[in-house]
């Protein structure tokens, strides 16, 4: 007799963005992976054409890995990040200031993407105040964007759907319209880009009054806009604006920092490096929570100081800079690098690209093939995104589902025949839907 298998009870865990009560009824509820696969607790196999949610960039079961953590945590598992630092954490910060250009001097750990992102914000406004610019505090960022969900980070976010059930959030955040096609805002009735959108960033900081612009916050590319990629000038001519009124720009690298765009982080490919790099998800692969920001000397300089005068960052977290977490982030990155990973994600993920633009070609419900490296969207005519996320994964294949695209972002170890399999499994979802 064949035992029957039962759905394991999952009202008493919340998933992240999901209604439990539909969820159950249908749990993804994965127990082990291997490479660009993961498999649920029925024995269903799915690739993992998300990296988990572009984290996993090095692949599943990685052993290596996996003994660095437990070495790790035989020697020591935490120190207090309020008395103290450790070897894992000095290293990894080294390797990181080696890695970037020269500007960037010093690092802070954290956990996760939003207190990355959160610490960012924080530290541009302390920034002014210790150089004698008190009053600036406001922070310019772009509808449509995400940075996270702690109180200064979604306050920042441009995703609507995301934060109003939390009004009235911090202020001092000013938005405006992002480079986002089709129908960018600032020239939907014009054939051509003008970069309209970039005068709305400098007209803001006018209009707000210099003095009082702490910071401007900006994805590189807009992954929850769909996406999105800038025109070539955007990213040089803000970094210009922002230096001209004393601003401090900051780079959202949660997402496409550690490969995932072909470059170790998107900055070189946007053309424009920023006063604080945040990074996380790929800096571990996955394996341990962790995140950093990565600060040039010209802001990081304002916190150094004698005990007296209290310029250091006001901020912090518990596991920051945590021992097994740099450890594994410093394994991490040696392995990304080492393996020619990043190069493998350009390769590979131009070869999806392609393969995705031939479903296109047949499909005429795809609108564009969109992204670089190993980072793509499929946008459609037709708000049908998560349908199609829906038959993909019926079909053993994890996406980003939003509404008018779906995101493709396997891990950087997927080979040329793996990412023909994600193609067609794609083609075959969205005809399922369209028909």
């Amino acid at each position: 007799m064949v035992e029957e298998l039962t759905i394991p009870t999952t009202n008493r865990v919340m998933v992240d963005f999901n209604q439990m009560k539909s969820f159950g009824q249908d749990p993804l509820i994965l127990e082990r992976g291997e490479g660009i696969r993961v498999f649920d607790v029925f024995g269903k196999s799915y690739i993992d054409g998300l990296s988990g949610v572009f984290t996993t960039n090095l692949g599943h079961g990685v052993q290596a890995l996996v003994d660095v953590a437990a070495e790790q945590g035989r020697q020591i598992a935490f120190t207090a990040p309020t008395m103290a630092t450790n070897p894992a954490a000095l290293r990894l910060a080294d390797l990181l200031i080696e890695i970037t250009p020269e500007q960037y001097t010093t690092v802070k750990f954290f956990t996760g993407g939003s207190e990355a992102t959160e610490a960012a914000i924080k530290m541009a406004r302390q920034y002014h105040l210790q150089r004698g610019h008190g009053r600036k505090f406001k922070v310019i960022s772009r509808y449509l964007g995400y940075h996270g969900g702690t109180g200064f980070a979604i306050a920042a976010s441009g995703q609507t759907e995301w934060k109003w059930r939390f009004d009235p959030l911090p202020g001092g955040v000013i938005h405006v319209q992002p480079p986002a096609r089709p129908g960018c805002a600032a020239c939907k009735r014009l054939d051509g880009c003008t970069l309209a959108c970039l005068d709305l960033i400098e007209d803001a900081i006018v209009r707000e009054h210099p003095e009082t612009v702490a910071a401007v916050i900006a994805e590189p590319i807009m992954l929850a806009a769909g996406v999105q990629m800038p025109p070539e000038e955007y990213f040089p001519r803000l970094r210009e604006i922002c230096d001209q009124y004393n601003v401090v720009l900051i780079h959202d690298e949660i997402i496409t920092g550690f490969g995932r765009t072909g470059r170790l982080f998107a900055s070189e490919r946007v053309g424009a490096w920023p006063d604080i790099i945040c990074c996380g998800k790929g800096i571990s692969g996955g394996y341990a929570p962790l995140s950093a920001i990565l600060v040039a000397d010209k802001i990081a300089s304002a916190f150094w100081g004698e005990p007296d005068e209290g310029v250091q960052f006001w901020a912090g977290h518990t596991f920051g800079g945590n021992p097994v977490s740099c450890a594994v982030g410093e394994a991490a990155i040696r392995m990304l690098l080492d393996n020619d990973l990043i190069g493998n994600a350009e390769r590979v993920g131009e070869h999806l690209a392609n393969r995705l633009r031939e479903v296109a070609a047949t499909q005429p419900a795809i609108g564009e093939i969109r992204g670089v490296g190993m980072l793509r969207g499929v946008a459609f005519h037709e708000p049908i995104g998560k349908a199609v996320y829906d038959a993909a994964r019926r079909r053993g294949l994890l996406l980003r589902g939003g509404a008018d695209f779906v995101g493709v972002a396997p891990p950087l170890v997927t080979t040329p025949t793996e990412a023909d399999e994600i193609a067609g499994i794609v083609a075959d979802a969205v005809a399922e839907v369209v028909a």
